[in-house]
């Protein structure tokens, strides 16, 4: 390797979630899963344990594993990522080292004057990046596998002797017996913060913003909490949930106090080294039938429908409208326009829109201009938000924030955190929810809560 790029040692294939099992002892395990299969978006996932640092942000502002660093929270990212930067690899898989984490619903606060909910914590992060200096980087199309070592944070002169010696306990965690997989106990008792009546008063309420002009849809959510039961282990969890919804945007992030397991199909933000970006937003959903032709008619339905449709094409238009603020003039354009993508449980409507970056900006300016994503706030965005506060009542936490990861090259790829559980303070919690616009069907928006939610919920079936 040289100083300013990662060692790379290739491996025999193995499955990445065996791989996720092997490393998960060293700590801090994070693993970027694209469990469902397919060519582009679900091409690789990758492995890291044991970060260097972490990189926290909370109601004081930003800190680097505890120390306070001054200035704001992205301005600080961005100089924390800048102090380890390295070149790209060509040809290996597109995360070579870097951060991995997630930016909560509620970062938002420190980019815009907003509403709070009421059970707000300032202590609680709302942003947590890990700084890994090894990876395991998995290229499911060629069935390639690398450990790639930065040598980060040593010195430029001793980096090479680290990235080497970092390799090797990377090599040696994998080739130990990963431990069983604890069985999934019962006991979970899932509540809701509405009842079925409160929801749809909720969506009527919504309509109203509506109606007055305030708003031209948000995205209004339940969320769902139940105890833990004893011996629960997420990581069992997590296998469950990307066998029973696989999806190409899949995470799982041991975060210390916080574990979060996401199953999400969609992608928010992809930047790559030349400065391309692309963002593809989901509006529109329809359930599945186990029946081809009743399946067929159900998603020919959504590519008819007038309220999904007008849904989709508000929000690239709030979309476009954010990149241009960071992406050169004429650069933004929408290659897919309410295309259909087929998943597990659902199909979705979903459009590409794509942009190339100012020179001088990066990952940090783009997530600022464009957090949180407009598929799962509302346009117009800030109004949206406030609505969405007062009536849902409650923090959303890493749902409907974004994990992923942010590259030393200053690549970046993130998803919605949609479809997405946390573990935290003995509890699990897990939202859905949906667009409401003037069309909206109070009870069938409530059905659709659970037609997103039914494959997580799934996952948590007691399998004694």
């Amino acid at each position: 390797m040289s100083a300013d790029h990662p060692r790379v040692t290739e491996l025999d294939w193995l499955d990445p979630f065996e791989a996720a099992r092997r490393l998960a002892p060293l700590g801090r395990l994070s693993f970027l899963d694209s469990a469902m299969a397919h060519d582009t978006l679900g091409r690789f996932s990758f492995v890291a344990a044991d970060p260097f640092a972490v990189f926290t942000v909370d109601a004081e502002g930003a800190a680097l594993s505890g120390e306070r660093i001054e200035g704001a929270p992205l301005d600080a990212l961005k100089e924390v990522l800048a102090r380890f930067a390295m070149g790209f690899v060509p040809g290996l898989p597109p995360f070579q080292g870097g951060a991995i984490g997630y930016i909560a619903y509620e970062f938002a606060h420190h980019l815009e004057t907003l509403a709070s909910p009421p059970d707000l914590d300032p202590a609680r992060p709302s942003l947590v990046f890990a700084l890994y200096d090894t990876v395991l980087a998995f290229d499911h199309a060629a069935k390639r596998a690398f450990v790639l070592a930065s040598g980060h944070p040593a010195a430029a002169s001793e980096r090479a002797a680290r990235a080497s010696e970092r390799t090797e306990t990377f090599l040696a965690a994998l080739a130990a017996p990963p431990a069983p997989l604890a069985p999934l106990p019962g006991g979970f008792d899932w509540r809701s913060n509405f009842f079925a009546k409160d929801y749809e008063a909720a969506i009527e309420t919504t309509r109203d913003y509506v109606l007055a002009g305030d708003i031209f849809q948000a995205n209004i959510a339940q969320t769902f909490s139940s105890a833990l039961p004893a011996g629960f282990d997420p990581l069992s969890l997590y296998a469950r949930l990307r066998r029973t919804n696989a999806a190409p945007f899949g995470a799982y992030l041991d975060c210390g106090p916080a574990v979060v397991a996401s199953s999400s199909p969609e992608r928010f933000l992809k930047l790559d080294a030349s400065g391309a970006v692309e963002t593809r937003p989901i509006k529109g959903t329809a359930k599945r039938s186990p029946d081809p032709a009743a399946d067929a008619r159900l998603s020919a339905g959504l590519l008819g429908s007038e309220k999904d449709r007008a849904e989709n094409v508000m929000i690239v238009d709030l979309m476009r409208n954010d990149l241009s603020r960071v992406c050169d003039a004429d650069s933004v354009e929408v290659p897919t326009l309410c295309g259909l993508e087929t998943y597990a449980a659902v199909h979705h409507l979903v459009s590409v829109v794509t942009g190339h970056l100012k020179a001088g900006l990066g990952a940090t300016d783009l997530i600022g201009a464009t957090f949180p994503g407009g598929s799962i706030t509302g346009a117009p965005k800030i109004r949206a938000m406030d609505i969405i506060t007062e009536i849902e009542r409650t923090r959303r936490g890493p749902y409907c924030g974004s994990i992923g990861y942010i590259g030393f090259d200053g690549a970046m790829d993130l998803n919605i955190a949609i479809r997405t559980v946390t573990f935290e303070d003995g509890a699990a919690r897990l939202s859905a929810g949906g667009g409401i616009t003037v069309l909206s069907d109070p009870k069938a928006e409530y059905e659709e809560t659970f037609t997103k939610a039914v494959r997580v919920f799934a996952a948590f079936e007691d399998e004694r």
